[in-house]
C-alpha cells in the first residue's frame, strides 16, 4: 500500500539561503523531461487520436472528453501505475521487480502499434537520460533493453529515470501524465482539431483529471495494471492499416 513520501532528515525545506534546493532540483528535472523539446519520441505519437480523426469520431468539442477518458481509463491505470511501481522498485534496488512491471505493462498493450510506440520511446528515453544524468540505474536497465532481456516500455523507463534522479513518485507520475497531455494536445494541433489557444485551455482543464489519475495510480498494485479504453485500441488497430499516417500511433 502506498505511503506518503517524506523527505529524509536534512533534505526538506529550511529557512535562509538554499531553502528547498533539493525540491527545486527535482522540479527542474521534471520540467526538462516533460519539455516537448526533449527528444524522447513523444512528438511522433498521437495516442490513437489520429485514428479517431480518420474515422470522424472526434471533433474540437469532444477532444477534452476523449483526453479525460484516456487519462482515467487508459494511461492512468496502465502507464502511470506502472511508472509508480517501477519507481518504487528502483528506489528499493529490486531490479527484477522493475522487469516484471515492464513485462506486465508490455503484455497489456493489445496492438502492435502501441507496443512499438512504447518500446521505441522507452529505449530512447533510457539512452538519452543515461547520458544526461549519468545514473547507473538508468544505464544498467538500458543495457538490459539493448540485450532484449526486457521490453523497455516508456512508462517503466520514466519510472527508473525519475527514481534515479531523486524525483518523488507523486511528482514523477504527475509529470509523465502532463507530458502525455501535452503530446495529445500537440497532436490535436497538427491534426487541425484545435488551435493554440484552445489547446492551452484543454491542458489547463485537464489538471483536475491528472490529479485524480495520479492519486489512483499511486494506490494500485501490479495486478491492476491495464487499460480499458477499447475504442482507442480499435482506432489504433485501424490506424496501423491506414494508407497515410502522420503519426506513429
Amino acid at each position: 500500500m502506498y505511503q506518503e513520501e517524506r523527505p529524509a532528515p536534512g533534505t526538506g525545506p529550511t529557512t535562509g539561503a538554499g531553502a528547498g534546493e533539493p525540491a527545486l532540483r527535482h522540479l527542474l528535472i521534471g520540467l526538462q523531461l516533460t519539455d516537448s523539446a526533449f527528444p524522447s519520441g513523444f512528438y511522433t505519437l498521437s495516442h490513437s487520436l489520429e485514428g479517431f480523426a480518420q474515422a470522424g469520431e472526434t471533433d474540437p468539442a469532444s477532444l477534452p472528453l476523449l483526453l479525460e477518458s484516456l487519462l482515467l481509463h487508459g494511461v492512468g491505470p496502465a502507464d502511470a501505475t506502472a511508472l509508480a511501481l517501477a519507481h518504487r522498485a528502483t528506489l528499493a534496488g529490486r531490479a527484477e521487480e522493475v522487469a516484471a512491471v515492464d513485462e506486465h505493462l508490455f503484455a497489456t498493450k493489445l496492438g502492435q502499434e502501441m507496443r512499438l510506440a512504447a518500446t521505441r520511446t522507452g529505449r530512447q528515453l533510457l539512452d538519452l537520460a543515461g547520458e544526461v544524468y549519468g545514473c547507473p540505474e538508468i544505464g544498467d536497465y538500458h543495457a538490459r533493453v539493448v540485450r532484449r532481456e526486457v521490453p523497455g516500455t516508456q512508462a517503466v523507463a520514466a519510472g527508473i529515470v525519475y527514481a534515479a534522479t531523486g524525483v518523488p513518485v507523486r511528482q514523477a507520475v504527475a509529470c509523465d501524465l502532463f507530458a502525455f497531455c501535452a503530446s495529445f494536445a500537440g497532436a490535436a494541433l497538427r491534426l487541425r482539431l484545435t488551435d493554440h489557444r484552445k489547446a492551452q485551455s484543454m491542458l489547463h482543464g485537464a489538471a483536475p483529471v491528472i490529479e485524480r489519475a495520479v492519486e489512483a495510480a499511486l494506490h494500485r498494485e501490479l495486478a491492476d495494471v491495464g487499460a480499458t479504453v477499447f475504442a482507442s485500441d480499435i482506432m489504433s488497430g485501424r490506424h496501423e492499416r491506414a494508407e497515410a499516417r502522420l503519426f506513429a500511433s
